[in-house]
């Protein structure tokens, strides 16, 4: 009953339109490095927008300038088109969950969840029946006596959630927070974290390094790389089409040939690569024309068989090729395939077949349409 309650309750949900964050020129500077530079976003109410990035890429940063606990250099953040970037961090409202969870032990569930309440000045009633319903929508009603020494640390990952989220704020900012549990628990949270958030309608802010937690919590990633902002996009429209070789190497496998484009089209490419091989590119830049590039093309989207190569037909290509190495990845097989100087990945979906073996001659072919020109 008391879940039911939280998910009906009607205080910030995304269709209010409140929850906006918007971050204008935003610089931070350590010493003469900028190691947030110059960046924007505009993070839309009820979204869960993720900040991906290697380490020192700055995505952390950002979330502390966000957050309050670090000042901001150059430019501005605003909330609902309020500026807040000199508020200190109490006054910004925000929930936030930390990567070491940050559970008080000497406080049990009940109190650590309650400490947002208590320092507001929220009733006593008031308190009791929202730490209830933020106990139910994290599944931990029966552990609110529980310590955090009690608490294995997908509970106590659950106890940072329903703090963060027991005063209804309308932004919960989310640094790592589930990078200390192993793989299957930290798929489960994923699972958790993004349903609240959907019940909740709230606006998340979430930092993460890994790649597959992004694709699967996110509404749209950000990606940052040395202090910059690469590229911003759905997960579907960054994996299909990255704006450039680091964001196609960053997110998830990728092929990327190098090659010379010649003869540049609407219709489409030429692109030459070693050994005088002739691949179909799809249309690009006319500034591009004559200059090194990559040839950017999935693992997934390339199939593989017995020689010979058929002629490659119209909106595809087709090359030989000898398989240099087998990895078995449980649902998929991985072959890396030398092609002139090019070694090209593909994977194909594990279906108990005998597959390929290291030394194999075999023939690969691609869709032109899955593939997309990216400049070097």
């Amino acid at each position: 009953m008391a879940q039911q309650e939280v998910q009906a309750a009607p205080s910030h949900h995304a269709t209010d339109g409140l929850g906006t964050v918007s971050l204008q020129r935003v610089t931070k500077r350590y010493g003469e490095e900028a190691v947030v530079d110059d960046i924007s976003i505009d993070i839309r109410s009820g979204e869960f927008f993720s900040l991906l990035g290697p380490s020192g890429s700055g995505k952390t940063t950002t979330l502390m300038m966000i957050a309050g606990f670090a000042n901001v250099d150059g430019g501005r953040i605003l909330v609902d088109g309020v500026d807040i970037t000199t508020r200190s961090p109490q006054a910004r409202g925000f929930g936030m969950v930390f990567q070491n969870y940050a559970i008080f032990p000497h406080l049990n569930v009940f109190e650590n969840v309650a400490f947002p309440l208590r320092a507001r000045g929220a009733p006593e009633a008031d308190i009791k029946r929202r730490v209830g319903d933020a106990l139910a929508l994290v599944r931990l009603e029966r552990f609110a006596d529980r310590f955090s020494r009690q608490l294995s640390g997908g509970q106590q990952q659950r106890v940072a959630i329903a703090r963060a989220i027991v005063f209804e704020p309308r932004v919960v900012l989310m640094d790592e927070p589930l990078g200390a549990l192993d793989k299957n628990l930290r798929y489960d949270m994923q699972v958790e974290i993004k349903e609240i958030q959907r019940q909740l309608g709230m606006t998340v802010v979430y930092v993460t390094h890994d790649q597959e937690e992004a694709m699967n919590m996110s509404d749209r990633i950000g990606v940052m790389n040395r202090g910059r902002i690469e590229q911003v996009a759905t997960p579907g429209e960054m994996y299909e089409r990255p704006v450039n070789t680091f964001i196609g190497r960053f997110l998830g496998e990728a092929n990327l040939i190098e090659g010379t484009l010649q003869d540049v089209s609407s219709a489409g490419a030429i692109l030459r690569i070693s050994h005088g091989l002739v691949l179909n590119a799809p249309s690009a830049s006319t500034d591009l024309a004559g200059k090194k590039v990559h040839l950017f093309i999935r693992p997934e989207r390339i199939s593989v068989s017995a020689p010979p190569a058929d002629a490659a037909r119209p909106g595809t290509n087709s090359v030989a090729g000898q398989v240099r190495r087998r990895s078995f990845l449980g649902n998929v097989n991985r072959y890396a395939v030398t092609v002139g100087a090019a070694e090209i990945t593909v994977d194909i979906q594990n279906t108990g077949g005998p597959g390929f073996e290291v030394g194999d001659d075999v023939a690969l072919t691609w869709a032109v349409a899955d593939s997309l020109v990216l400049g070097s």
